[in-house]
């Protein structure tokens, strides 16, 4: 019995060695609209599109809603959401990009994706190119409000397409090996338990 509840506390210690997620969002709980802004995030100094499944925008069918990062007014505007982050601690941020697949527009968009310090731009997509997911990692040098955001280069009212944004705390390492070495206990204790 002491053995149980042994393993059952480092197992619970090492729970917290996966990666936390800190927010989610697939578009698919906003109403179709163009000039919109998504719930939980802020749309500056232009617009995006909230297009796809119910739309009459639906250029990627199966995919539910996702986002035009150029809106409909010649002037794409600044995706951000903001989360809290805790120095030291490294976030993944993970997404999906697209093609606009509107016909007669050309394929020279390119969006910038701002991560805390961290920052990357994203280009050559063709017009028809599918959903394709990407990763950017950011370390936080204080605790506090951190910004991921999202900004097209285009001003032709087409712009990449937005979908399955994610931020994951990362696990520390001394929180991977506690994990492993909480799994080598349960293990051992399993076979010693076998053998006697």
């Amino acid at each position: 019995m002491n053995r149980f509840l042994i393993a059952s506390a480092i197992l619970a210690l090492s729970a917290g060695a996966q990666a936390a997620p800190v927010f989610s969002d697939n578009f698919d709980a906003n109403a179709g609209e163009l000039n919109a802004v998504p719930a939980g995030w802020t749309v500056t100094g232009g617009t995006v599109d909230i297009i796809g499944s119910g739309t009459n925008w639906d250029y990627i069918p199966g995919s539910g809603k996702f986002i035009d990062l150029d809106g409909s007014t010649n002037q794409p505007g600044l995706l951000a959401r903001s989360f809290n982050t805790i120095a030291g601690m490294t976030y993944t941020a993970t997404f999906d990009l697209a093609g606009n697949h509107v016909v007669g527009y050309p394929d020279n968009d390119t969006v910038a994706v701002s991560f805390g310090t961290a920052s990357q731009s994203y280009s050559n997509f063709a017009k028809n190119q599918g959903w394709t997911t990407f990763t950017l990692n950011f370390t936080a040098a204080t605790t506090g409000s951190t910004v991921l955001s999202f900004k097209n280069s285009g001003s032709d009212n087409v712009g990449l397409l937005l979908d399955n944004v994610n931020v994951a705390a990362v696990p520390e390492p001394g929180e991977w090996a506690m994990m492993l070495a909480g799994l080598g206990i349960v293990g051992f204790m399993a076979r010693r338990r076998r053998t006697v």
